[in-house]
């Protein structure tokens, strides 16, 4: 499981970029709470610890913009943002909790296609950002999590370079123009299960 100094650990070293599928509840709108990280702070949140994980992890492409606070990646509440489909598509399954991340570090681009096309022209700093990922992935201690990749993109991305150490499924991005419910049942079709005992590490 995730005790509280790797938790802190993991908040100080990756906490710009990354986050964890945990998320408020939704109140009258679809995007209310999206934002609420206090569901992310072991203080206010008392089981947090029993429910995140990382027997899988959460990949999206790059950051969009600047996080502003720790874990805020992934519960972006503004008008355009579409994080509140991932909240609707992992609650209630083996996901919640899970952690998440981005493949390409510390590079902020909205346009999907400028980032493809700027690692294209770059291969060092596609083999930088890999490397940057396994480093992650180790201090989380899980040594074989499922790769979830959202998008395409991600999807080669995380392929190419990782296929031979991990299990990597592709799964919609959420920001694909398709309602909640049927953003829930792609994802869900293409999850397979994870061990009953999710923090339980993976592997010899």
């Amino acid at each position: 499981m995730i005790d509280i100094e790797k938790f802190f650990e993991i908040r100080e070293r990756f906490g710009h970029f990354a986050s964890w599928a945990v998320w408020a509840d939704e109140g009258v709108k679809p995007k209310d709470n999206i934002d609420d990280l206090s569901v992310l702070n072991p203080g206010e949140n008392p089981n947090l610890l029993q429910i995140v994980h990382a027997n899988a992890i959460l990949l999206g492409l790059n950051i969009s913009r600047e996080i502003e606070r720790p874990f805020g990646n992934f519960h972006d509440p503004r008008p355009m943002a579409t994080d509140f489909k991932i909240r609707y598509a992992l609650k209630g399954t083996d996901y919640w909790g899970a952690y998440m991340t981005d493949v390409v570090k510390d590079f902020e681009e909205k346009v999907s296609g400028n980032v493809m096309s700027f690692l294209r022209h770059n291969k060092d700093f596609e083999r930088e950002s890999i490397q940057k990922l396994r480093e992650e992935i180790k201090a989380l201690g899980f040594p074989h999590p499922i790769l979830v990749a959202f998008g395409k993109d991600t999807e080669k991305i995380v392929k190419r370079n990782l296929s031979q150490e991990f299990r990597i499924i592709g799964i919609p991005h959420y920001a694909n123009f398709i309602s909640k419910e049927n953003y829930r049942e792609r994802v869900s079709s293409r999850l397979p299960e994870l061990p009953s005992d999710r923090n339980a590490k993976l592997g010899p």
